[in-house]
């Protein structure tokens, strides 16, 4: 398989449109991020004339092309998630279509030569989405695993700019002395009125 000519990587944000009597355009809302997607095509080669350290033939190319982006995981109940690395881009996701065109043949019919055309649609884990997403804010619950050296009142300042709320988390915590954090406990910080 060669490298791929170019590749596209597109993004997009996903917004509400609402009309508002008297104004000439519709206002916009912020939905959500939708999931990026990635395209690119792959020349199968089996002609011998590019350079392979073993000889492999098309079919083979394309099986295990497919193997890796199509075919359906028994244990898993779904096809592979793929990471795709290119230089220093990094892409996660999955297969959401491909085609091959066959394009020179052996006399006998066999190919000699293919294009895969792919698209995937980026994927992440529940633990990756919210980590990316960095959705915090006072009015939601947090919750923090303690590290060593952390301390109530420096937590409670980081998520609600507050630190004198630290009474009000270690009754919600059940902390018995708020002042001797156990480094890898899980503290809840709900949203404080």
């Amino acid at each position: 398989m060669l490298n791929p000519e170019d590749i596209s990587h597109n993004l997009s944000i996903r917004y509400n449109e609402t009309e508002v009597a008297g104004q000439l355009s519709k206002m916009k809302k912020f939905d959500g991020i939708d999931s990026e997607s990635m395209s690119f095509k792959i020349l199968i080669d089996g002609t011998g004339v590019v350079a392979q350290e073993t000889f492999v033939d098309v079919k083979t190319q394309v099986k295990t092309l497919l193997d890796i982006v199509y075919v359906y995981d028994g244990v898993k109940h779904e096809p592979n998630h793929v990471r795709i690395l290119w230089g220093s881009f990094i892409f996660f996701g999955r297969m959401d279509s491909i085609s091959f065109k066959y394009t020179l043949f052996k006399p006998s019919g066999e190919p000699l030569r293919a294009e895969a055309d792919v698209k995937f649609s980026g994927f992440l884990t529940a633990e990756e989405e919210a980590l990316r997403s960095n959705r915090s804010s006072p009015d939601l619950s947090h919750v923090v695993l303690v590290k060593a050296g952390d301390t109530l009142p420096a937590l409670c300042d980081r998520i609600y700019s507050d630190p004198l709320v630290y009474r009000q988390v270690a009754e919600v915590n059940r902390l018995v002395d708020f002042r001797k954090l156990i480094p890898g406990t899980r503290l809840l910080f709900p949203p404080l009125r």
